[in-house]
């Protein structure tokens, strides 16, 4: 992996690893066609958002589940008093 700086759409420059990675021809098509309409400047663009929208969407989750846990507790702990 080798590294690159990005400044990022919000003005901040962040330290870039790259990754190789294999995808379908699909979604290869897609990525490209969001590049060439205009929603993206670059296929790097698409993937990193789509990685930050999983990683955000897996720590809600997370939260969620930890949340449901602290409430499962609560509520054994007051059963068994």
């Amino acid at each position: 992996m080798h590294d690159s700086l990005h400044q990022s759409k919000y003005g901040c420059v962040d330290k870039l690893k790259i990754a190789t990675i294999n995808i379908s021809e699909n979604y290869f098509q897609c990525i490209d066609d969001l590049v060439n309409l205009g929603f993206f400047p670059s296929r790097s663009e698409v993937i990193r958002e789509a990685i930050k929208q999983f990683l955000n969407h897996e720590a809600t989750l997370m939260d969620n589940l930890h949340n449901f846990h602290d409430i499962k507790q609560h509520h054994m702990e007051k059963i068994l008093q």
